[in-house]
C-alpha cells in the first residue's frame, strides 16, 4: 500500500502503547476491513510530526480483496488525515524496506519575516533571507558515500553511519523552498540536522565549506542544532521496475 498522512497529530509511524501513531491507526483500519489481525512494516519510519506523501506498507493476509477494494475499504475506517492512496498485489518475494533503491524526502520551507499561519506544522520557517548559490555549494560537499554520524541522533538504531547521498535539489516558488533528498538510505534525524546547517550557510552566518568540515569532524556537537519537523514529506521509496509500484502519488503535487 502507498499511504500518505499528515503527521501534526502523531507520534510517528513505529507502534506505541499509547496508540497514537500512524501505524497503530492502519493496523487498526486494516484489522476492521479484514476481519483479522494485520501487522505491517514501513519503508521509512518518521518521527512525530513529520508527513509522508508515500509511505510504502506491506503486510501478509489470506483475505482475498481487489486491490482497489483494499484502498477504498481501509480509507473507510482511517481518519481524515492519513489515506491509502493505492494498493498491488506482490509475491513474498516482496519487503518494502528491503527491496527499496532509494529513499526519497522533501523539506518545504517559509521563507518570510513572518511566521507561518495557515502554514503552521506544515513548512519550515527562516525569517532570515536565504541565499541558494551558497547552499547548493555546500550541498555538493555532501553527495556520495560518507560516514554521516555528524548528522545523526543519539538515538539512532542504524548499522552503520555510511550513507549514500545521490541529490539535494533546490527549487523555490515565491517566498516557498523546496529541498529535495534521495539516499540509499538515512539516518535518525539525518535530513533535519543537514537543514539546520544550509539554512545557517543560506543566512550567511556560515560559509559553504563549512558543512564539509563537520561532515569530516564525525561528531554531532560540530553541527548546527536540529532542525524543526514541520516541513519535512517522506516522498517515499523508489523499487526496481520488477514489482509494479508507483513511484509518486497525486499528493505530490500538493507540495509548492
Amino acid at each position: 500500500m502507498g499511504v500518505s498522512y499528515n503527521g501534526l497529530a502523531y507520534r510517528g509511524w513505529q507502534s506505541q502503547p499509547c496508540g497514537q501513531t500512524v501505524q497503530d491507526r492502519i493496523e487498526a483500519a486494516l484489522g476492521r476491513f479484514a476481519d483479522e489481525r494485520i501487522s505491517t512494516l514501513c519503508a521509512g519510519r518518521t518521527d512525530a510530526g513529520v508527513h509522508a506523501l508515500m509511505q510504502v506498507v506491506h503486510f501478509d493476509t489470506d483475505r482475498q480483496r481487489d486491490p482497489y477494494a483494499w484502498v477504498r475499504g481501509t480509507n473507510a475506517y482511517l481518519p481524515r488525515d492519513i489515506a491509502v492512496q493505492w494498493a498491488v498485489l506482490t509475491s513474498s518475494d516482496f519487503h518494502c524496506r528491503a527491496c527499496a533503491i532509494s529513499r526519497r524526502y522533501a523539506y518545504v520551507l517559509l521563507e518570510s519575516s513572518v511566521r507561518p499561519s495557515v502554514e503552521t506544522g506544515r513548512v519550515g520557517w527562516s525569517f532570515q533571507t536565504l541565499q541558494q548559490d551558497r547552499m547548493e555549494e555546500a550541498a555538493n560537499c555532501l553527495l556520495g558515500e560518507h560516514d554521516f554520524s555528524s548528522f545523526r541522533a543519539s538515538a539512532c538504531q542504524a548499522l552503520s553511519p555510511v550513507k549514500t547521498l545521490h541529490a539535494i535539489r533546490f527549487y523555490k516558488r515565491g517566498a516557498y523552498w523546496r529541498i529535495e533528498f534521495e539516499a540509499n538510505a538515512f539516518l535518525h534525524h539525518m535530513i533535519r540536522n543537514i537543514m539546520g546547517c544550509l539554512v545557517q550557510i543560506g543566512q550567511g552566518k556560515k560559509p559553504p565549506v563549512w558543512i564539509a568540515e563537520v561532515l569530516a569532524a564525525r561528531s554531532r556537537k560540530c553541527a548546527a542544532p536540529t532542525f524543526s519537523p514541520d516541513g519535512l514529506y517522506f516522498l517515499g521509496p523508489r523499487y526496481a521496475t520488477q514489482w509494479g509500484m508507483p513511484e509518486r502519488t497525486a499528493a505530490f503535487d500538493f507540495l509548492p
